[in-house]
């Protein structure tokens, strides 16, 4: 049955009369051959089907968010957990594949929670050198009465060559709040002052707290049960990529790495099994066109959440969002 839903609801959904037009985005794993065109394509297919038909060394960033060591339901498409030794398995049975995908110089990001971290750390550091991991706080999800409740995941970031790789600090400085400003010589010293607060630019850390879970009220929000916010995704691709550069997601799910890199000039290829979440990636890329903006990103700068009011008075869009 259909979901009832809210009024302001605004949970990217699709009609059978988008479906025909939305297909003709989708390319099927079989239609992918000799002379293949991989720039700006979602590729519905199983992942180790398709990969031998990528060429090796096409991608300057992959972005990769697997089933983690949970049993979870994918809209019909069952994972379930294992051993960690199984679960090891798993990951090399596609990891090495994945990686030779990417270019000498280029930069991996691997995604997980606390179950599997140390299994993604183990086969990163098999193939790649492992830069750094980055937590970030995940504010979504019911309490727990007999553990501490998990309110974060983690990236595991890894490159081919420590030597020669690309790293943008300046595209993926936030604007924070100073709340105890100092004055030197009666001048706001690291920190503008203006009529809605003190701010300051900063150079982001490996802990991230200010990203917000995609619900039903925001606009890039789908029924995919673990979807990445793309405000997340954005601070990976702004860091590790540059305007025209090729954005790799293997487990495209509903499309986040594909809409980040099109909104931030990207070239994206993805692949996905569901048909649905190719889908919602397709109308999801399709809204882009309209709507480059996105969620906590504005004038160049990630913001802190619940800055919404700030956003729109500095940069005078109405399209900011908190």
């Amino acid at each position: 049955m259909e979901k009832k839903r809210a009024k302001n609801n605004r949970t990217i959904t699709i009609t059978p009369d988008e479906v025909a037009a939305l297909s003709q985005l989708i390319t099927p794993a079989e239609a992918v051959t000799d002379g293949f065109d991989f720039d700006n394509r979602i590729i519905r297919g199983d992942l180790l089907a398709v990969l031998d038909r990528i060429p090796d060394r096409l991608a300057d960033l992959i972005i990769v968010d697997p089933p983690y060591n949970l049993s979870k339901d994918f809209h019909g498409m069952n994972f379930q957990a294992r051993s960690q030794e199984a679960y090891l398995d798993y990951l090399r049975s596609w990891f090495h594949r994945v990686c030779e995908k990417l270019k000498p110089t280029g930069s991996l990001y691997l995604c997980g929670d606390w179950r599997c971290t140390a299994a993604l750390q183990t086969v990163m550091a098999e193939e790649l050198t492992v830069l750094n991991r980055i937590t970030w706080q995940r504010e979504k999800g019911k309490g727990a009465r007999q553990n501490w409740k998990n309110g974060m995941e983690d990236i595991w970031y890894g490159v081919k060559d420590k030597r020669h790789y690309y790293f943008n600090v300046e595209a993926v400085k936030q604007k924070r709040r100073v709340l105890a400003p100092y004055r030197q010589n009666g001048k706001p010293k690291d920190w503008e002052e203006s009529d809605r607060g003190n701010f300051r630019l900063t150079c982001p850390s490996n802990f991230w707290d200010d990203i917000s879970i995609p619900f039903w009220s925001m606009p890039e929000n789908t029924d995919h049960p673990t979807q990445k916010p793309e405000k997340l995704y954005a601070k990976l691709i702004l860091a590790s990529s540059r305007e025209g550069d090729l954005v790799f997601d293997p487990f495209l799910g509903s499309g986040t790495a594909a809409v980040v890199a099109k909104k931030l000039n990207r070239r994206y290829l993805g692949v996905e099994l569901n048909e649905e979440y190719c889908l919602w990636a397709a109308k999801r890329l399709s809204l882009a066109e309209r709507d480059p903006s996105i969620q906590g990103y504005a004038d160049g700068v990630f913001w802190e959440r619940n800055t919404l009011a700030e956003q729109k008075a500095h940069t005078g869009s109405s399209t900011a969002c908190d």
